[in-house]
């Protein structure tokens, strides 16, 4: 089973990030860089999926040079090869762009299944794996959080509002991960050593049947701005338990609003 994994490279969430001086993006220096995490999820499946099926798992991404590394961090999970779309004109993409991108890298290669993180943790956007199944006009089954392959059939376990929900749906398809998907797998010293001599192919977009005007963004950030400090707590007195509750009730009404 030839099996495509969409990643990318994302700031180490647990950092404090800043916002940079024009307003409109977070400052990169010093910044650390992971692979996005719910793409771990989506590489993890992949490894579980090969062992059982058999074939190859390929990761694609795009970004700049510095966006090796979380491919080879998938390729020292074991994956067995990358491709990263480099490209200064790809690195403005919004996230319809990026698809559009990753789509047309896809659609150069063999595959049976892609996985793809549901979302990336920067811009929290819910797109990009939707949008590349759209665009080479496969099913898409998103937030899954269980999966079984068997006579060329996948069939998944969604959730949705207050429970879950299972798709069944022929092959190709593209599927997006989900927490309690599996457990990612820690690299060891041996994936690292094996990653660092595994092929990276690195394109650019005059390698791909795309046109470079298609890419234009349709969104853009207008502004970014830190969220209000947070308020102390608030004690509220009363002479007995029912005072005190009818006080609260009150400072709701009047104040906060919320009832």
């Amino acid at each position: 089973m030839e099996i495509i994994v969409l990643i990318k490279q994302v700031p180490a969430t647990e950092l404090i990030l800043s916002i940079a001086e024009d307003g409109k993006n977070v400052k990169k220096e010093d910044v650390k860089w992971v692979l996005n995490p719910y793409d771990e999820f989506a590489v993890e499946e992949a490894l579980r999926i090969q062992k059982t099926e058999g074939g190859t798992v390929t990761l694609v991404s795009v970004g700049p040079d510095k966006a090796q590394e979380a491919i080879r961090h998938g390729l020292a999970m074991g994956a067995d090869k990358g491709v990263l779309v480099n490209d200064p004109k790809a690195l403005d993409c919004d996230g319809l762009a990026t698809a559009k991108v990753l789509a047309s890298v896809i659609d150069s290669l063999p595959y049976d299944l892609i996985i793809a993180g549901q979302r990336a943790v920067d811009d929290d956007n819910y797109l990009v794996g939707t949008a590349v199944a759209e665009f080479l006009d496969i099913p898409n089954i998103s937030l899954v959080i269980k999966q079984e392959i068997s006579d060329n059939k996948i069939k998944c376990h969604r959730t949705i509002e207050g429970g879950t929900v299972v798709i069944e749906s022929p092959l190709p398809v593209l599927l997006t991960t989900q927490r309690g998907l599996n457990e990612p797998r820690y690299t060891s010293m041996p994936g690292i050593m094996k990653a660092k001599k595994k092929k990276i192919e690195i394109k650019s977009l005059d390698d791909l049947d795309i046109d470079d005007s298609s890419l234009a963004p349709k969104t853009k950030i207008l502004s970014m701005e830190y969220p209000p400090e947070r308020q102390g707590g608030r004690l509220i007195e009363g002479d007995s338990p029912e005072s005190a509750v009818a006080e609260l009730v009150k400072v709701l009404r009047e104040e906060a609003k919320v009832i």
